[in-house]
């Protein structure tokens, strides 16, 4: 995925941008060309939203005679690549959904980007998407509300200065987006506590009740953006008050083939070029690899063969890691080996996460449509090369 801003000696030592920093002058320039309605405190018209995640569908938007004159810094004319690979409609949605200032929950299995739009989403509205809580056992209502810093506590007693506000605080405070990741694994009185957020709009703070009343009010735009995994919903199940407060969009895997070949290779490119080491995984290889994951995902091929699915998740981002390494393996070990022949030893690295007799099913995938593949003269030789690494699982 590439970047739309200079690189800084602070940017270089950080792993990773924030949305908002990585797509600072598409975010600009999106601002400045679409001046429809746009609601209270919004970075960008609920169009413009969707363009920023979507793309413009490869169509070159261009900037007004005026507007490119007050704006000599952006270029006149930009083409919008899509960051999010997914239903257009789905994005529409969600942005209608924050224009409403509702809760928008995001769920689907892991590796479906539920993060990556949430902040892609908090980006665009609200130019911020680090106001961040990650959900955990040890998450605690302190983490949804505030907290305080002790030194100034003892030292002058409750006051504002003291107060040490929670992301989702500083977010009602600036009218702004919260995320909350992996609400299912939060404990359910911090559920609790994020229904009354939701439904008074205000935090309440006891300790500065001779200030004012108290609370702290949500200002206009302030709305929260959860994600839950699907195989984690039955850890802390969320209450029917909870869901109410939520609009509810399920995240579904890349449908594309095509998609999710060109998506492995741009999010693994980046992570490469962090590291910058070459991107040396051709194409033969990324496209047998990523069928491979899509394959035992579904449970069935493309080709219609029967595949008995693995018990962990065969993930988007699961293939974008193997990808990564791959490349890393002959970046740094070169001319050791080709880079197909480490995918069955990666593979097994996946699928043996939660089951260890997911090896078995995973060697039944070689005799079977690995087999077939390999026996098929029309197919690319890469799968007869595959078929002939069979030994590697056993080891």
């Amino acid at each position: 995925m590439s970047t739309d801003t200079t690189t800084t000696a602070t940017s270089a030592a950080r792993q990773v941008e924030p949305a908002e920093h990585v797509w600072a002058r598409q975010l600009a320039f999106l601002a400045a060309q679409d001046d429809g309605p746009r609601p209270v405190g919004w970075l960008l018209t609920p169009r413009a939203v969707v363009t920023f995640v979507c793309g413009s569908e490869g169509r070159e938007l261009t900037l007004g005679k005026s507007v490119a004159a007050a704006h000599p810094d952006l270029p006149p004319k930009l083409t919008v690549a899509p960051k999010f690979v997914g239903d257009r409609d789905l994005v529409e949605r969600c942005v209608v959904t924050l224009a409403g200032e509702r809760g928008l929950l995001l769920v689907g299995e892991p590796g479906t980007a539920k993060s990556m739009l949430s902040e892609l989403l908090a980006a665009a509205v609200s130019g911020d998407s680090t106001r961040v809580v990650q959900g955990t056992a040890g998450t605690t209502e302190d983490h949804l509300k505030y907290g305080w810093n002790y030194a100034l506590l003892l030292a002058q007693g409750p006051s504002e200065q003291a107060l040490v506000p929670s992301p989702v605080m500083a977010a009602m405070r600036a009218g702004g987006v919260a995320r909350v990741e992996e609400i299912t694994r939060c404990l359910p009185e911090v559920q609790d506590a994020l229904v009354s957020v939701l439904s008074d709009r205000r935090i309440s703070v006891p300790e500065l009740s001779g200030e004012s009343d108290g609370a702290v009010y949500a200002a206009p735009g302030f709305t929260v953006i959860a994600t839950a995994n699907l195989r984690d919903r039955g850890v802390s199940e969320m209450s029917a008050a909870l869901k109410r407060r939520f609009n509810f969009e399920t995240i579904g895997p890349i449908g594309s083939l095509e998609a999710e070949i060109a998506l492995v290779r741009d999010q693994a490119g980046a992570a490469l070029s962090r590291a910058q080491a070459p991107f040396t995984v051709d194409a033969a290889v990324l496209e047998v690899l990523v069928t491979a994951f899509r394959d035992l995902r579904t449970g069935r091929s493309v080709e219609g063969w029967d595949v008995e699915r693995p018990s962990t998740v065969m993930s988007t981002a699961e293939a974008v890691s193997v990808t990564t390494s791959i490349a890393l393996s002959a970046a740094y070990f070169p001319g050791d080996r080709d880079p197909l022949s480490l995918v069955p030893g990666h593979l097994i690295g996946v699928v043996r996460k939660d089951d260890p007799a997911d090896a078995d099913r995973l060697l039944a995938y070689w005799d079977g449509a690995v087999r077939k593949r390999a026996q098929d003269e029309t197919r690319p030789r890469a799968w007869r090369h595959l078929w002939e690494l069979r030994d590697v699982l056993g080891r």
